[in-house]
């Protein structure tokens, strides 16, 4: 595949139609048409159901999109690194899931962006194996994943926070009423969960057997959506102490006992060689970690 084709089907899909996607690039609808057909035809599939106005993904075209975004990013991150040579600028990509243990992560990418204003931030929320896969492909330097992983594929550094599980559910709901949640008291309430925790041993071993009595109803990948669920009395959540938004008195969050707690481990990849951003990231990440301790 022409990388350069495949910034060109990225352009299409956001702006929703080929002439408009023509417009932006400069180039002939035609032209970029012929394009598209013969990147289909070099695929065998189908990328866009096409209509009078505007077009639309097929799956394969979901799926490209997607990979496609992921492959220009890393030729563009490649190139400039390959340009940049001893300049600490470029892009520094760090992928985690939503925890505020990330708060002295966070104070060094706000020094470093003070200190080299070159240098930008690329911050992505999500689970621990869309990180992995994303550190493993180049299009992440770093991410930090949560709970017990097997790492032995990654460098990695242990963050001195931890992350407390907990319930999330509605001010007025019976359970609010418990200042920590017993195993036993989850019985008979829907529960919405991170497809990651219910699959953890640390979560199962604090439920033991009465995890099978458990009513799971659902999974959620970020919390806020998964609030304005509890919100309305339809389930709790197995949520991370501190990332919810309880500024909306509606919601309380409660701690489970005795305590579940997760380890936040930033990883890279071994095999792979660090940009200048990225080792001063961790020059000044490990000096900061010493520094609290």
């Amino acid at each position: 595949m022409d990388v350069r084709v495949l910034r060109y089907f990225i352009e299409i899909v956001r702006e929703g139609n080929i002439s408009s996607a023509a417009h932006r690039l400069h180039i002939s609808q035609p032209a970029l048409s012929r394009q598209i057909m013969d990147l289909e035809t070099t695929l065998g599939v189908t990328l866009f159901e096409r209509g009078h106005r505007q077009i639309k993904l097929t799956q394969e075209g979901y799926y490209l999109y997607e990979r496609a975004q992921e492959i220009t990013a890393l030729v563009d991150k490649t190139t400039y690194h390959l340009q940049a040579n001893e300049v600490v600028s470029g892009t520094l990509d760090i992928g985690a899931g939503e925890s505020r243990a990330l708060s002295p992560l966070m104070d060094v990418v706000a020094q470093i962006l003070r200190d080299y204003p070159e240098v930008k931030v690329n911050l992505v929320s999500g689970d621990a194996t869309m990180i992995r896969r994303q550190v493993d492909q180049g299009s992440l330097e770093f991410g930090v994943v949560m709970g017990h992983e097997n790492l032995l594929n990654y460098d990695s550094l242990t963050l001195p926070a931890v992350n407390r599980w907990g319930i999330l559910l509605c001010a007025d709901a019976p359970l609010a009423a418990k200042e920590a949640i017993e195993p036993q008291d989850l019985l008979g309430h829907p529960l919405l969960a991170s497809a990651q925790s219910r699959l953890q041993d640390t979560f199962r071993d604090w439920a033991g057997d009465l995890i099978n009595q458990y009513n799971f109803v659902g999974n959620y990948n970020l919390i806020y959506n998964a609030e304005l669920l509890v919100k309305t009395g339809a389930c709790l959540a197995l949520a991370y102490d501190g990332i919810a938004n309880l500024y909306d008195q509606d919601l309380v969050f409660r701690p489970l006992t005795p305590a579940v707690t997760d380890t936040n481990i930033l990883i890279w990849n071994k095999d792979r060689h660090l940009p200048n951003v990225g080792q001063l990231f961790l020059q000044l990440l490990r000096e900061r970690i010493s520094t609290d301790k």
